[in-house]
Parts: C-alpha cells; sequence; structure tokens
C-alpha cells in the first residue's frame, strides 16, 4: 500500500445509534405533523359534513313543502278545471232551454198577432155597428129628455126636468149631468140620503100630499103639504150648491117613494141608504 492510502473510518456504536435516534426524530417529528394536519383536515371535512348535512335537510324538508303545495296547487286546479267544465254544461243547457223558449213564445207571438189581425177585423166590423147603435142610443136618449117634464122648484123660478117614476129616473141618469140618489121613507124615520138626511112627519096617499123635513149642515128645512112630483129645493155645502127632492108617490101605509138630486160637483157619501 502507498503512504498516500487511508484507511477507512468506522463509525463508533454511540455516533451511529445517535444518527438513527436523530433519524427517527425527524420522521417522528414530520409524522406527527402529518398526522395533525390530517386530523385537522378530517375534523374539518366532518364539520363541512354536519353543516352540509344541516342544508340537505332543509332543502328535503323545502323540497317537501314545496312538493305538497304543488300538489295542493294541483288538485285545485283539476278541480277549479272539473267546476268549470260543469259550469260551461249547465251554461250550454240554459241557452238551449231559452233557445227552446225563444221559439215557443215566437211561435205563440206569432199565432196570436194572427188571432188580434183577426180580432181587429172582427172590431172594425163591429165598431161600424156599435156606431150605429151609438147613434140610435143618442136619438132615442135626446128624445126621451124631450119628453120629460120640466117645472119650477120652490125656491125660485130655477126650472128643471123631474122624472115621474123609474123609468124617467133612468133617463135623468143618463144625462150624466146630476147625481140621483133613490128612497123609500116611512112615516116618523129619519134617514140618511146622500150627504143629507130626510125624515117623513106626514103621509096623505088620497090627497097625495106630504110633508118632510130635511137635515143639512146642521140646519133643518121643513117641506110642509107637498105634492108629488113638485121639485122640493134647498142649498146644501160649504159652497152652497142646489139640491133637489122629488117625491113620486104617497103609499096608504105612510110611506113615500122618491130621490134626491145633487150636483155632479157636490160630495159624494161613502153610502147612501135608500
Amino acid at each position: 500500500m502507498s503512504e498516500l492510502e487511508e484507511t477507512p473510518r468506522t463509525l463508533s456504536p454511540v455516533a451511529f445509534f445517535a444518527a438513527i435516534a436523530v433519524a427517527i426524530l425527524i420522521w417522528s417529528y414530520t409524522l406527527n405533523s402529518k398526522l395533525s394536519t390530517q386530523q385537522q383536515e378530517l375534523a374539518d371535512a366532518k364539520a363541512t359534513n354536519v353543516k352540509l348535512d344541516a342544508q340537505l335537510r332543509e332543502t328535503d324538508e323545502r323540497l317537501n313543502v314545496a312538493t305538497d303545495e304543488l300538489k295542493t296547487s294541483l288538485g285545485l286546479t283539476q278541480k277549479q278545471l272539473d267546476t268549470r267544465a260543469q259550469e260551461l254544461q249547465q251554461r250550454e243547457t240554459r241557452e238551449e232551454q231559452a233557445s227552446a223558449r225563444l221559439a215557443s213564445e215566437q211561435k205563440q207571438t206569432a199565432q196570436q198577432v194572427t188571432a188580434v189581425s183577426s180580432a181587429v177585423t172582427d172590431v172594425k166590423t163591429d165598431v161600424g155597428g156599435v156606431k150605429t147603435d151609438v147613434a140610435k142610443t143618442q136619438s132615442d136618449l135626446a128624445t126621451a129628455i124631450s119628453q120629460l117634464t120640466s117645472m119650477k122648484g120652490d125656491l125660485s123660478s130655477h126650472s128643471s126636468l123631474i122624472a115621474r117614476n123609474a123609468e124617467e129616473l133612468e133617463v135623468l141618469k143618463h144625462k150624466g149631468d146630476r147625481n140621483y140618489y133613490e128612497f123609500t121613507l116611512a112615516k116618523g124615520q129619519k134617514k140618511p140620503v146622500g150627504t143629507v138626511s130626510l125624515e117623513l112627519k106626514k103621509a096623505d096617499a088620497k090627497k097625495s100630499k106630504f110633508t118632510l123635513v130635511v137635515y143639512s149642515d146642521d140646519k133643518e128645512y121643513e117641506k110642509k103639504d107637498r105634492n108629488l112630483n113638485e121639485p122640493l129645493q134647498f142649498y146644501s155645502g160649504k159652497d152652497p150648491q142646489l139640491f133637489e127632492i122629488v117625491v113620486n108617490s104617497v103609499s096608504a101605509k105612510n110611506t113615500v117613494t122618491g130621490y134626491l138630486s145633487t150636483p155632479k160637483g157636490a160630495p159624494v157619501p161613502a153610502a147612501t141608504g135608500r
């Protein structure tokens, strides 16, 4: 061997074990560091999982609520559609019924128009006959009126037409210019006639005379020993108007029959006696 060659160095046991210990410490430190990091990451992952799980549950709840609301909405919509369809069907039925009624009414109206047209034709024919009848009636009435007796009343020179019997009284009624109230009085009887009251005091059938008292407006008017068909006049009312009494008959039973005549404008009683 040359002198330059060196003998290889050998580590002592102490150095060897020291190196191993250092290596183990370094490895342990590195491993602990890695474990700490992994544990932190695991803890973070668990926390994230918990948070995600809570969010998932909340999302599930919201989804369930939305699903229920959607089901309810769909149910209501279907119910509304069914109701609407039923209403449309009922409306169509009503329209069909209305159309049928309208057609029936139009048919009835047409029939009525035809009937009315026919009736109008008949009426036109009848009107001609009625006009003829009215003219004849008016002529007959004028003739009957001209045949009535005109007599002067007991108060003035005023003359009036009088009726001597029921037939002539009907003629006066148809003349239409006065009101007429018929009456029958018994001796001693006080009876309302029109808007006044009459009381028969005396009746003489043989002489055809009578005496009666008129009660009007809180006043008394005695018509003593009067004759048949004589206008007995007096004034009555708030605005005095001429009233007339005519007695047509005196019977043996001490009764008289006649009528009260009042102007058209005079008050009319609610009920009249006879």
